[in-house]
């Protein structure tokens, strides 16, 4: 423990009786202060988020490239909603007349696009259905800024001004943003609630403490604060695009985090109460013990999460720097906010148990490992009598979860699969679906070669799969009218493709995208595909190619930090394989329940990357808790008997922190929407497995049957004690 880096520090404090009194109380009223400021910028989160799918892709991809070349074709940058309105009795065309009072309130709806010369008629329909059951108007919305209270504007005024005897739905783009939006509102006081709620009922099963379930959902509570400050800052600043997911995800991450930095740290203070009577020198003990695995394990969340910035997806890109924020700030409160508040408090902090000084007994108890518990020296026990067979039924079980993997659908899900609460926009999707072409309000846009406009128009009609080609003339492009000449921009003609999937973003309509953007360029090296379905598809396309990118570059980083931390390469190289095991194994527990139980319509093409990152990362935490505990051991008693007294001096803490942090990740699914519950799925199963199994069983047994050629190359590998 000569080369920690706290211990000068602390040794330094030790000495002095006007910094041990004054220091702790400093730094209790510098925290308080951070939270007074960060606690209330929570609510400000959602003015600097963006929950845009389009804006999640990098400048390369040709969805983008569209989408800017868009906004010089049209005046503004709106986005469609769509009014669906079906009836039980035919339609005719002399009902239409009855919809005028519904055209004119809409349209006078602030918030939607209003007329202009060169457009006269904004809201196009009534568009009847084959069938003669429904109507449909497009509704351009121009404050895409506040799509959300336009929408919910306009659902006022289409319930009061719709026809008796007929049911209206605003949907499209703009009603699922909207209601996408409204999903995402509980991430803003529910999810924390939740969170916090599920860990302290934990925590005092855990500790049978008053006063300790406070103490450490406070400390986590002033990193959270202290996160949310500094993330605001850089999203306000333009640094980091931060959205729905990443904000759910903060919270949840610090709350974990926090929490299991401070139980292991609260554990090495309660042990040092034990056989130290000075509550000061307990924590600058139980801190200089400490210090090293809670910073590792730090730093490997942090690196891991940092090694998101080598997506090419702007989502996962900006996830890593804000995650890693909460997670850096998490580890700064453990080691300076709760030691403060544990030296303040003393053996009060356990009332109404409080640790005795007990030095002798302590001594007994560590010779005879009378200290540990009963089910954690019968778990020891398995281990040293039966380590080869403990290890390989564990990994058995492992390997036959992990085959569900090959029944993962991560390529995607129709963006009306992702709200999972009751949803208007979803419903009005549905009755689209039924009478209508469903992608004709988010049609795929061509950006040609005005020279080769024709071609490009007469290929694309070719395609099967292609509802109409309609080159857009800058009026208001009413179905039926008479065709105008093209809008030229810089030589370019823009082409609305409308597709007759059933939804826009269906593998149906997806092939239509790749096969224009195999063909075309054929026809014009020039020409870009983009628009709704061509989005979708890009963000699958990247979100898989960054699996295959940060995957190896996540286990480098975390390799070298655990040879660094373990002076070692054989122990690393076990955590490494038994993470990615543990890893494989949630997946594909997740793969058959996502399919089997919840019905879920597939996954997003990012859930793999997530689960990876927060399951290795999280994994690999506990196993570091384990690790440095039993290398600490193995230097006094020798490797086999370390393992034994490690793994159940670690048990329970470790155990508790493994079921904080699946129950916070758990609380993730009370939000409404597909990725997030799915996430929260797989880290929280994935978290209990790796601590129950393979933290409990399959590691350290490994560990027992290698003995100490685990340290190799180090000098413990060779000066072992039997």
């Amino acid at each position: 423990m000569g080369n920690n880096p706290l211990a000068s520090i602390l040794q330094y404090i030790k000495n002095h009786t006007w910094l041990r009194i004054s220091l702790p109380i400093i730094i209790i009223i510098l925290w308080f202060i951070v939270a007074g400021i960060g606690g209330p910028t929570f609510g400000k989160l959602s003015s600097v988020s963006s929950n845009d799918q389009s804006s999640f892709l990098p400048a390369s991809a040709q969805s983008t490239k569209v989408q800017a070349l868009q906004s010089k074709f049209q005046d503004s940058t709106s986005i469609p909603a769509i009014i669906v309105i079906e009836s039980e009795q035919k339609i005719s065309p002399q009902d239409f007349q009855l919809y005028k009072p519904l055209i004119e309130s809409v349209s006078g709806v602030k918030g939607v696009k209003q007329t202009t010369a060169n457009q006269p008629v904004t809201v196009i329909g009534p568009i009847p259905s084959s069938d003669n059951l429904s109507v449909e108007f497009i509704v351009p919305i121009a404050e895409t800024k506040n799509v959300s209270k336009v929408v919910a504007d306009l659902r006022s005024t289409v319930n009061d001004t719709t026809p008796k005897g007929q049911t209206a739905y605003v949907a499209g783009p703009a009603g699922l943003s909207a209601d996408l939006v409204k999903a995402f509102g509980g991430i803003d006081g529910i999810l924390l609630l939740v969170a916090l709620g599920v860990v302290f009922f934990i925590l005092l099963l855990v500790y049978r403490s008053v006063a300790l379930p406070f103490i450490v959902l406070l400390n986590a509570m002033f990193a959270l604060c202290a996160s949310i400050l500094v993330v605001y800052f850089m999203a306000k600043e333009n640094w980091i695009q931060l959205n729905g997911q990443s904000q759910g995800i903060l919270s949840i991450l610090v709350i974990g985090a926090a929490t299991d930095y401070s139980l292991l740290l609260v554990a090495r203070y309660r042990e040092a109460l034990a056989h130290i009577e000075s509550k000061w020198i307990a924590i600058w003990r139980a801190m200089k013990v400490s210090f090293e695995p809670i910073a590792a394990s730090a730093a490997t969340v942090v690196l891991a999460l940092l090694c998101l910035l080598f997506s090419d997806l702007n989502s996962n890109r900006s996830l890593g720097p804000v995650a890693a924020t909460g997670i850096a700030l998490s580890f700064l409160s453990t080691i300076t906010f709760l030691p403060a508040l544990l030296v303040v408090l003393g053996r009060g902090s356990f009332w109404p148990v409080r640790p005795r000084f007990m030095p002798e007994q302590h001594i007994e108890n560590t010779k005879n490992n009378s200290d540990i518990g009963k089910l954690w020296r019968g778990v020891g026990k398995l281990i040293s009598s039966k380590p080869r067979l403990t290890w390989m039924v564990s990994l058995v079980v492992l390997l036959v979860a992990g085959l569900g993997i090959l029944q993962l659908r991560a390529s995607g899900v129709p963006q009306t699969a992702l709200i999972l609460s009751k949803s208007q926009a979803v419903d009005g999707q549905a009755v689209i679906a039924k009478h209508f072409n469903a992608a004709i309000g988010t049609p795929m846009v061509v950006i040609a070669d005005q020279n080769k406009v024709n071609l490009v128009v007469s290929k694309l009609q070719s395609f099967e799969g292609v509802s109409q080609v309609t080159v857009y003339t800058g009026g208001s492009e009413r179905p039926g009218a008479a065709p105008g000449l093209p809008k030229i921009v810089d030589g370019k003609v823009l082409i609305n493709v409308t597709l007759s999937a059933t939804e826009s973003d269906s593998a149906q309509a997806e092939s239509v995208v790749t096969l224009s953007r195999a063909q075309l360029p054929a026809i014009d090296s020039s020409v870009l595909v983009g628009g709704a379905t061509a989005t979708s598809l890009d963000t699958n396309e990247t979100a898989r190619n960054d699996l295959y990118k940060i995957i190896p570059i996540v286990l480098v980083v975390i390799l070298v930090i655990l040879i660094l931390l373990l002076r070692a390469i054989v122990a690393p190289l076990l955590l490494i394989v038994s993470v990615l095991i543990s890893y494989v194994a949630a997946i594909g527990v997740s793969a058959l329940v996502f399919n089997y139980i919840f019905g879920f319509a597939g996954a997003d093409a990012s859930v793999p990357l997530f689960g990876f990152i927060f399951l290795v990362a999280l994994g690999v935490d506990y196993n570091i808790f384990l690790m440095t505990r039993v290398r600490e051991e193995s230097q006094i008693i020798g490797t086999r008997r370390g393992v034994i007294r490690g793994l159940g001096k670690t048990g329970s803490v470790i155990t508790s922190a493994g079921v904080v942090l699946a129950a916070t990740f758990a609380a993730l699914g009370i939000i409404p929407i597909l990725f997030l519950a799915q996430i929260a799925f797989i880290v929280a199963f994935g978290v209990l497995l790796d601590t129950i199994i393979v933290r409990s069983l399959l590691v350290p047994s490994v560990a027992y049957d290698l003995g100490k050629i685990i340290w190799w190359p180090s000098k413990l590998s060779r000066t072992d004690k039997k």
